[in-house]
């Protein structure tokens, strides 16, 4: 889990890892143990210029641990359903 934070700050075409507050914090406060506290990380993503980019990367690519651009994987699953509604209700229109 913590392979795909480290993976993603070190892409270079990614452009945002450069200036993101975690880049150097600890991963573990992303990926937290099941039922840990989640606040630490995002009081970091909260002051973090970085924090959309690295939530719509989470959210594009389907993450499912962690956090990411402030929010947890099922903040994040929110978003995608979301999305998807409003996909399909242009689709349908």
């Amino acid at each position: 889990m913590h392979r795909k934070l480290i993976e993603a700050l070190a892409v270079d075409d990614l452009g945002w890892q450069d200036y993101a507050n975690c880049r150097g914090a600890d991963a573990d406060l992303f990926f937290p143990e099941r039922g840990a506290s989640t606040r630490k990380a995002k009081s970091i993503c909260a002051a973090c210029q970085a924090r959309v980019e690295c939530l719509e990367f989470a959210v594009v690519n389907s993450e499912k641990f962690g956090i990411w651009g402030g929010l947890s994987e099922r903040e994040r699953r929110k978003i995608r359903k979301q999305r998807a509604i409003a996909a399909r209700a242009v689709a349908a229109s």
